[in-house]
């Protein structure tokens, strides 16, 4: 768990196509979260979920393709955007690649599954005050590389 938890702090920091790679400027400010997603179970439907208590994942094909489409939100995210249980799924839909009509056709061939998390975040400060001591292999591992690869992403 700690190696994969590293691979994957690391691919958000440094190699997701959606922002730009941190900089090491930006370290001091730096918050990481980490979320245990638990508890999945099908959906009825692609509404039968609760904002703030459940994330979803949707998986799909597309109308006139036979492409699989997935994409997944953490329970938090519909209400911080302030979003319906039905925009939630239209938002994630997009995110997941597809631009087609979203029709109610569509809609109701989504598999829905939702979950739980378990959040935990830390400050690059409580970091900064707390590394001599045993910390999570994650933390130590992101700021180790980062300061490594400093050059490279700036």
């Amino acid at each position: 768990l700690d190696s994969a938890l590293a691979e994957f702090a690391l691919t958000s920091a440094f190699h997701d196509v959606r922002f730009d790679p941190i900089a090491l400027i930006e370290v001091p400010r730096l918050k990481l979260a980490v979320s245990l997603l638990v508890g999945f179970s099908p959906c009825r439907d692609c509404l039968d979920w609760v904002p703030g208590l459940h994330g979803i994942i949707i998986k799909f094909h597309g109308d006139s393709t036979k492409r699989s489409f997935s994409a997944t939100y953490l329970p938090e995210v519909a209400v911080e955007q302030g979003w319906s249980q039905r925009e939630a799924v239209l938002s994630l839909v997009r995110k997941a690649g597809y631009y087609g009509t979203v029709t109610e056709d569509l809609l109701s061939r989504i598999h829905c599954t939702r979950y739980q998390s378990s959040k935990r975040s830390m400050t690059y400060q409580e970091y900064e005050l707390v590394k001599g001591e045993e910390l999570p292999y994650v933390v130590e591992e992101v700021i180790r590389k980062r300061n490594s690869e400093s050059c490279i992403n700036l």
